[in-house]
């Protein structure tokens, strides 16, 4: 078991969706996607300048991995595919990579595309290049706007500033610990932080 740690600067609910009963990282931070395994933890931290310090806004256990094309086509999982006109959680869906009957990638009307609801390149070959493998979670909390404060010593074990920090198992379980203690229950706990209007995110 390892874990990682990265900072969250854009929580919209996308990128982690923790609707429907599950959490899901879909697209961004691929080398997380790429080396995460079934029993691995994804720790997602607020920015320092977001409050007073580092927080937690989710913890997720991978309980599942599938391929872009799994993803797509698993009937369990055809609410996440974003639907415009429809809720805000409908709107940030992140089931939104394909392949098309060419072979070609296919990147359905979302967040991630131009405003038109063209293939926005930039976002598709982040989200894609390194790795075709979606992490899902059953087992996870996600704190969003509500997140929590962890402990001074806790926290500088998982905090970095750009790019993903790995974790070992030791560091993992007493996040783990601490959380479960704190915590009133496991799932969806909080609206996420951007939570208020659709906006489209050009990746730069």
């Amino acid at each position: 078991m390892k874990g990682f740690s990265y900072i969250i600067s854009r929580d919209y609910g996308f990128a982690p969706n923790p609707f429907h009963g599950i959490c899901t990282l879909a697209t961004c931070k691929p080398i997380v996607r790429k080396h995460c395994d079934v029993g691995d933890y994804v720790i997602g931290l607020s920015p320092r300048n977001e409050g007073k310090g580092n927080k937690l806004i989710y913890l997720m256990r991978v309980t599942e991995v599938l391929t872009f094309d799994q993803y797509w086509e698993d009937p369990r999982f055809e609410v996440k595919k974003p639907v415009m006109n429809g809720s805000l959680k409908k709107c940030y869906g992140d089931n939104v990579y394909h392949h098309g009957a060419d072979g070609a990638w296919m990147q359905e009307d979302s967040h991630h595309t131009n405003e038109d609801g063209s293939i926005n390149e930039y976002n598709l070959k982040r989200d894609t290049k390194a790795t075709d493998r979606v992490l899902l979670s059953n087992d996870f909390y996600y704190f969003g706007k509500d997140c929590i404060s962890l402990p001074k010593d806790l926290l500088r074990k998982i905090t970095i500033g750009i790019g993903q920090k790995r974790l070992s198992a030791d560091v993992v379980r007493q996040v783990y610990e601490y959380v479960s203690s704190v915590a009133p229950q496991k799932g969806y706990l909080g609206e996420p932080k951007k939570f208020k209007a659709f906006e489209r995110y050009n990746g730069r």
